[in-house]
């Protein structure tokens, strides 16, 4: 049986083995998630207090500027598709630059809460804090490998990967993703 001509085929972006990682990156925060509100219900007054300690003005900065890397990406995608290849190196370094700000703004962050004695060991909150940001801090520096394996597909005509970018995107997009849900869990959930 064949697909009509006029009906759109299906299309999933990158490697399907992303998107099996993408899933198990999935549950594994959504483990992590449900600790944090176990213990947070447990202490509310705690967690209330601690939080209260957190820099919304910095956590809002950054969740705009993982956004924006994710839009930049996404148009590093679309441009590769049309083959502006040039444009897709654009925003890709963009991407990266805006990961770069991310990165700077959050060693602020940990370091301003560590001179004001919050540390790893100070309470269940900044505990839970300093893991969940500590563990996307980590997968946002695997995020770069990803963005160089971008800059290496499309720098030479003989090893362009549309599926490569699409997969290398997906996984800077689920990054993002990850720090809207702990953005939100962090410093905004009361």
């Amino acid at each position: 049986m064949t697909e009509r001509a006029d009906k759109p085929t299906r299309f999933v972006p990158g490697q399907p083995d992303m998107w099996a990682f993408v899933l198990f990156e999935t549950l594994i925060f959504t483990a992590y998630f449900s600790f944090y509100l176990f213990y947070r219900s447990q202490n509310p007054a705690l967690f209330l207090h601690a939080q209260s300690q957190l820099d919304l003005p910095i956590g809002v900065l950054n969740t705009l500027v993982l956004l924006l890397s994710s839009w930049s990406v996404a148009r590093c995608v679309q441009s590769s598709r049309a083959g502006a290849y040039n444009a897709a190196l654009r925003d890709v370094a963009v991407t990266g630059v805006l990961a770069a700000v991310f990165l700077s703004l959050k060693v602020f962050e940990w370091a301003r809460l560590v001179h004001a004695g919050n540390g790893l060991d100070s309470s269940d909150f900044f505990t839970y804090y300093f893991f969940l940001t500590g563990i996307h801090f980590v997968h946002l520096l695997i995020g770069f490998i990803a963005l160089a394996i971008i800059v290496y597909q499309l720098r030479s005509a003989t090893r362009r990967s549309q599926q490569l970018v699409e997969t290398c995107a997906t996984y800077w997009h689920t990054v993002d993703f990850l720090w809207v849900l702990i953005f939100a869990l962090l410093y905004v959930v009361r």
